[in-house]
């Protein structure tokens, strides 16, 4: 990918614009160059994450702006149809309708604006499966069959079919592993491990998504909520780096004033492992864990000894709480539009 490929993309799109002269072939130009699939932005756009840091800061930027431009150049073409479609047959008289805007969710919000900060940090966004096998969940995480750390994820297990299909017992090895037991993910931290068998350091990623807990449900707690994760490996890193950016995200999140605290805690796939706190109005609340990642991890994907680096995760839902005074974790899903068109 070069970053001619991308202005070279721009004037394509000029030149074909000025061609069009209904909204149906301008949807179609929609389509070819900012379809979810296989449109030609959005392709540049989805390869970026394949790029070394250096390609990212030189095409990242500028595939981006082309982005805004050919999203404006749309819209005004399209407002250029539709005011020459409604003149012949307008009533100035006639009362306008009021639209009512739509809008996000408050997870959705805060995802969109924790991508935004890492992105600042040069941290690389990546998703994984919310299937996954008993390997990349517990196993490669130094979390082996019987480890007592197991009892702290209540699991939800998947019963193998014999039929085949999605949740098919595998018979042959596969990207959940041969014969592996199959679960509804308990933690986005598996794809540290996927991430790290395709990906040599240094590297700095972070992973929300969707996780699931087999626990009863009240005002703090629910079967499904988010995560993310966050892993950077690479050549000293330390503890010291660790502290500078979950300090950074916090005061980002939360304000320049923000008042940070990390104790000592366990947890199996980091060592020393960490609690973070955050004062929030005269209390402090857990937010985050976190630590250096476990050389049994690293040994795991088959990194070199010595090879150094930290992970964390913080629970959205918790964090959205904490930022828009929200009482009940339940109302994040309890689907009401009185709920969501606060925000």
């Amino acid at each position: 990918m070069k970053l001619e490929e991308v202005l070279a993309l721009g004037e394509n799109f000029k030149r074909e614009l000025s061609a069009i002269t209904n909204a149906k072939a301008l949807e179609e130009l929609r389509v070819k160059y900012l379809g979810r699939k296989g449109g030609k932005l959005t392709e540049i756009l989805s390869s970026l994450k394949n790029l070394s840091v250096e390609e990212k800061r030189k095409i990242g930027p500028a595939a981006n702006a082309l982005r805004g431009k050919i999203e404006a150049a749309l819209e005004n073409k399209a407002a250029e149809f539709e005011g020459a479609a409604v003149m012949g047959d307008l009533d100035v008289t006639m009362p306008g309708k009021k639209i009512e805007t739509g809008h996000l969710h408050p997870l959705t919000l805060l995802e969109n604006r924790i991508r935004e900060i890492f992105l600042g940090m040069n941290f690389s966004v990546v998703e994984g499966p919310e299937v996954e096998s008993e390997y990349y969940n517990f196993d490669a995480l130094n979390i082996p069959a019987g480890h007592p750390a197991r009892d702290m994820w209540d699991t939800f297990w998947l019963k193998h079919s014999a039929k085949g299909g999605m949740f098919a017992r595998p018979n042959s090895q596969s990207e959940f592993g041969l014969g592996q037991k199959l679960l509804l993910r308990t933690h986005t931290s598996p794809m540290q491990i996927r991430y790290m068998k395709k990906h040599q350091p240094p590297l700095q990623i972070i992973v929300p998504g969707r996780v699931f807990r087999f626990e009863a449900t009240d005002a703090s707690h629910e079967i499904n909520f988010h995560q993310v994760e966050g892993l950077m490996v690479g050549k000293n890193i330390s503890l010291a780096n660790l502290k500078f950016v979950i300090e950074h995200f916090f005061r980002q999140l939360f304000g320049a004033k923000t008042k940070i605290r990390f104790r000592p805690s366990y947890f199996p796939f980091t060592e020393p492992s960490l609690e973070v706190d955050i004062e929030w109005k005269g209390d402090w609340l857990e937010v985050m864990g976190a630590g250096m990642v476990h050389p049994s991890v690293f040994e795991n994907v088959k990194y070199p000894k010595g090879t150094q680096g930290f992970a964390f995760g913080l629970g959205l839902e918790r964090l959205a709480m904490i930022k828009y005074k929200i009482d009940d974790v339940r109302l994040f899903y309890s689907g009401d539009l009185r709920f969501i068109k606060q925000f």
